[in-house]
């Protein structure tokens, strides 16, 4: 596969998204491992077409179930095509959660990526405020915590996170993804983050990099 996957692959992946065809879904993603690896394909040819699935929720042309079921054929897609590896030694324990909104394409890929990894991950949903977000983290002994955004508004909010933690005694390292840090590069600095992670199959590097072992 090329550095960027072909316009009309990538097009036809995002109709058979919207159209929940898993079996052309799975076609089309199997024509596209005969070129490229896994993570070549995920990169360059998964996660481009739901993010046009989810551009087209923005503008309203796809409804927010169709996102949804999007979201969990590029999971299990994710599951399947990447190999499960045992949990590393001494793996740190990552907390995953989407701040403040429902946009959980993005944690998808990231929970898919840092299981085949073997990293446990405590998955604490979406739409959290900072105050339950800090709150379940640091009580779940979290050793590393991840939060996707979509908003600026969220991202901007990262800061009451961190405070939250530290508040709470947690040292853990807090990881930053998702459109408003792609769009600001340096806005997971302002925000009081250690780290952000430009996609989703950056996770599990930056977790193991980062993460404090429990």
């Amino acid at each position: 596969m090329t550095s960027t996957a072909p316009l009309l692959a990538l097009e036809a992946l995002e109709r058979a998204f919207i159209a929940v065809d898993r079996a052309r879904v799975t076609s089309l993603v199997r024509d596209a491992l005969d070129a490229a690896t896994p993570e070549q394909v995920i990169d360059q040819l998964l996660v481009p077409a739901l993010d046009r699935v989810g551009s087209a929720w923005e503008e309203g042309s796809v409804s927010l179930s169709q996102v949804y079921m999007a979201g969990r054929l590029a999971e299990d897609l994710v599951t399947r095509l990447l190999p499960r590896p045992a949990r590393p030694a001494g793996a740190p324990r990552v907390a995953l959660a989407v701040l403040e909104d429902q946009h959980v394409l993005g944690k998808r890929l990231v929970l898919a990526y840092l299981h085949t990894a073997g990293l446990p991950v405590l998955d604490l949903g979406a739409g959290l405020s900072a105050r339950d977000l800090a709150e379940r983290a640091a009580g779940e002994g979290a050793t590393v915590v991840m939060i996707s955004t979509l908003m600026l508004r969220a991202a901007l909010r990262v800061q009451d996170v961190v405070d939250g933690l530290r508040t709470r005694g947690c040292r853990a390292p807090v990881v930053v993804g998702g459109a408003p840090f792609r769009l600001d590069p340096g806005l997971w600095q302002r925000v009081g983050a250690d780290a952000w992670g430009p996609s989703a199959s950056d996770a599990p590097r930056l977790a193991l990099a980062l993460g404090v072992r429990p």
